[in-house]
């Protein structure tokens, strides 16, 4: 007991601090730089820019650092827009001219695609563009109620931490959701359960015009670990009510999720106006954060793959039908095929909705796929491939001459995973990299939403 006494009354080691030039920005956003022989990786600084730096995690062979002083500035640094940029972990580069940041993202994937993959583009797409601000219709707010200040905090996690950030607005998020932060956090202050309230997922979708309603349908889903009591409930509901947002709430798994308030709100939707289909979607069921980029990515992504009429065509961790949809709406015969049972129900409802012949959705653990699990679903003229962050790896190592496509789109939200899928097919399928480009769905952060066009030669 002593010895750890000891060690918690020595006074803090002073901090080294050292110089650096900046060459580029890595995947999370952090300046990277060489010193000593050593790669550092510095949050704050921007490519061209001379900082000093001190490091707060030294490995071997690398090490994490945070800008002490921007000693020569890059012409691309700008003033964030959030009051909160630089405590909030929500976004990384808003310091950096937004045209710059999609330039960023593009360099990061060709190299990715270099020096993991070991592949070439034959073609770098234009990158694709969407609104700057107020664009984020889905997100996780953490909340943290804290006794001594008899306060209730809301918002994203402070950077680098799991603490949460003391915010009251956020410029990314729906400005409707963003005025909603402060008045959650006197709501919840006042709930028997707030300290017991541990983070609240939210989901934005389109205004609903039946009811004669203007502005957008806000979901709020509350992680509840106590019952609610009468006065709880009337919170809730006087929130609801004042602020024309439905309430549901989640007391243990995804299959707790329940509306608490209004029981028969407004249901979740989104649009694609070019293709005259509309998508029903519940809460905490996958769809993409951006709307407005998603309409742009769906017109590039038909583009690549120009479905035709009686070709068949398989859409891989298809969701909810975001792509089959549309690939559908040509007349080309489609499969969809997704891990989560309940993803499969929201599409088979969005085909009907939308009277879409010639789909057919499964469930299928692509992560598992084999060369003849593979072969079991017959060829497929073209395929359209769109997974999470962990890739489709075992999905294009299943490909043989038998099954592989003429053509292959793919869509990936981690720059990372598809350069090594990509790999595998240019350099063991027998497939080009045709094109491929970045596509800004998250702006300000460092995540790199991006499309592929692969051709079998």
């Amino acid at each position: 007991m002593a010895r750890h006494a000891r060690n918690r009354n020595k006074p803090p080691a002073i901090l080294e601090t050292k110089h650096a030039t900046i060459e580029s920005l890595d995947q999370e956003g952090r300046g990277v730089a060489h010193v000593e022989g050593k790669t550092i990786f510095i949050d704050g600084a921007l490519p061209n820019e001379k900082v000093t730096y001190q490091s707060i995690r030294i490995k071997p062979s690398y090490e994490v650092a945070n800008v002490v002083d921007v000693l020569k500035q890059s012409n691309q640094r700008v003033t964030p827009k959030c009051p909160h940029f630089g405590l909030c972990g929500g976004c990384k580069l808003q310091h950096l001219d937004f045209a710059a940041q999609v330039a960023a993202k593009q360099r990061l994937l060709e190299n990715d695609l270099w020096h993991i993959g070991k592949v070439k583009a034959e073609n770098m797409l234009p990158p694709l563009y969407g609104p700057t601000w107020g664009y984020r219709h889905k997100a996780r707010l953490s909340v943290k109620y804290v006794e001594k200040k008899e306060r209730v905090l809301v918002g994203f996690n402070e950077k680098a931490t799991r603490y949460v950030a003391d915010m009251n607005s956020c410029e990314v998020l729906v400005p409707e959701v963003s005025a909603l932060i402060e008045p959650l956090q006197h709501m919840i202050l006042h709930l028997s359960i707030r300290d017991k309230l541990p983070q609240i997922e939210l989901a934005v979708g389109e205004a609903d015009l039946e009811a004669e309603k203007d502005y957008p349908v806000i979901v709020l889903i509350l992680r509840i670990m106590e019952a609610l009591n009468p006065d709880d409930e009337a919170l809730l509901t006087n929130f609801a009510d004042t602020h024309a947002v439905q309430i549901w709430t989640q007391t243990k798994g995804p299959d707790t999720i329940t509306p608490f308030y209004p029981l028969a709100g407004s249901a979740l939707k989104y649009s694609l106006p070019e293709f005259d289909l509309t998508y029903p979607f519940k809460p905490n069921e996958f769809t993409q954060v951006n709307p407005h980029i998603n309409r742009v990515m769906l017109r590039r992504a038909m583009q690549l793959l120009a479905p035709q009429q009686n070709e068949r065509i398989a859409d891989f961790f298809c969701g909810i039908g975001n792509f089959t949809l549309p690939i559908a709406h040509s007349g080309a015969q489609v499969l969809g095929l997704e891990g989560l049972a309940n993803l499969v129900d929201r599409a088979n409802e969005s085909a009907a909705l939308n009277n879409i012949k010639h789909v057919k959705f499964g469930v299928a653990d692509l992560f598992k796929m084999t060369e003849s699990s593979l072969a079991e679903l017959g060829h497929f003229d073209k395929w359209l491939v769109d997974p999470p962050r962990d890739g489709a790896f075992e999905l294009v190592k299943a490909i043989t001459p038998e099954t592989a496509p003429k053509l292959i789109v793919y869509v990936s939200c981690n720059p990372a995973t598809l350069a090594r899928d990509a790999g595998v097919l240019v350099n063991e399928k027998g497939y080009t990299l045709a094109a491929a480009g970045v596509i800004n769905m998250f702006p300000h952060t460092a995540h790199v939403e991006s499309i592929a066009l692969f051709k079998l030669t």
